[in-house]
C-alpha cells in the first residue's frame, strides 16, 4: 500500500501554488509551536518544483520557524501550566515533559551546553516545538536559545535547499523514486526518538 506517493504527488501540486511560499512560512511559524507536521513536508516538493527558489524557500521557512521558535519560547515560559490539558489531549505532553529534563540536565551544566544541545537536536527529525517550548519552560538565556534555533533549523532547511538546487531534475527523480521508502523510515525514527527520549526522561 502506498501512501507517501501520493501525497507527495499532491505536494507537488500544492508546491506549485501561487500562495505556497505565504503557506509555508506559515506552517514553518505554526509547526515551531504546536503542529505536528514538519515543514520539510512542504519545502522539499517547492525546491523541486522550483530549484532556482531554493534558498529563498529555504529563508521563508527559517524565517517562520523562528518566529514561531520565540512564540512557543514565550508560551512555555509563562502558559505551560494552564495549557497542559490541551497537551494532554493531543498526546503531545510527554514528549515535552521528556524534552524538559532533557533541557533541565544540559542547563545544570552550562547555558552553552544547552545551546550544543538544542544545535544538535535541531538536526534531528524530532518536532521542533519540543524544544522551544521546553526552553521556555527551563528558562534558557535568550542569546544561547535564539542562536541554536538559528543554527538548528538553518543547516536543516539549507542543506535540504541546497542539495535539490544542485541536484535539480536527478534530485526530484531520486525523491520521486524512493519517496515510499524514505516516508516510512522517517516514520520510524521520529517514533523512536519520541520513544527514547520518553525512556530517558524516566529512567
Amino acid at each position: 500500500m502506498q501512501i507517501f506517493k501520493p501525497l507527495y504527488e499532491r505536494a507537488i501540486l500544492w508546491a506549485r501554488h501561487p500562495r505556497a511560499p505565504a503557506l509555508l512560512t506559515g506552517l514553518s511559524f505554526v509547526e515551531a509551536i504546536i503542529f505536528p507536521v514538519m515543514p520539510e513536508v512542504m519545502l522539499a516538493p517547492m525546491c523541486v518544483a522550483n530549484p532556482r527558489k531554493s534558498l529563498w524557500f529555504a529563508t521563508l521557512s527559517l524565517m517562520g520557524s523562528m518566529a514561531g521558535a520565540l512564540v512557543g519560547y514565550a508560551l512555555g515560559h509563562y502558559a505551560f501550566e494552564a495549557l497542559k490539558p490541551l497537551f494532554a489531549a493531543l498526546g503531545m505532553l510527554d514528549g515535552i515533559e521528556a524534552g524538559i529534563d532533557l533541557v533541565k540536565a544540559k542547563m545544570a551544566e552550562s547555558p552553552w551546553a544547552v545551546f550544543t544541545f538544542l544545535v544538535l537536536g535541531g538536526f534531528m527529525p524530532i518536532p521542533m516545538k519540543v524544544f522551544t517550548w521546553a526552553s521556555g519552560i527551563v528558562g534558557v538565556p535568550m542569546l544561547q536559545y535564539v542562536l541554536s534555533m538559528l543554527i538548528g533549523r538553518g543547516k536543516r532547511v539549507y542543506l535540504l535547499g541546497i542539495a535539490i538546487r544542485l541536484g535539480g531534475a536527478r534530485a526530484e527523480a531520486a525523491l520521486r523514486r524512493w519517496i515510499e521508502p524514505v516516508g516510512w523510515i522517517a516514520t520510524a525514527l521520529v517514533v523512536a526518538l519520541v520513544g527514547w527520549l520518553i525512556w530517558r526522561a524516566s529512567t
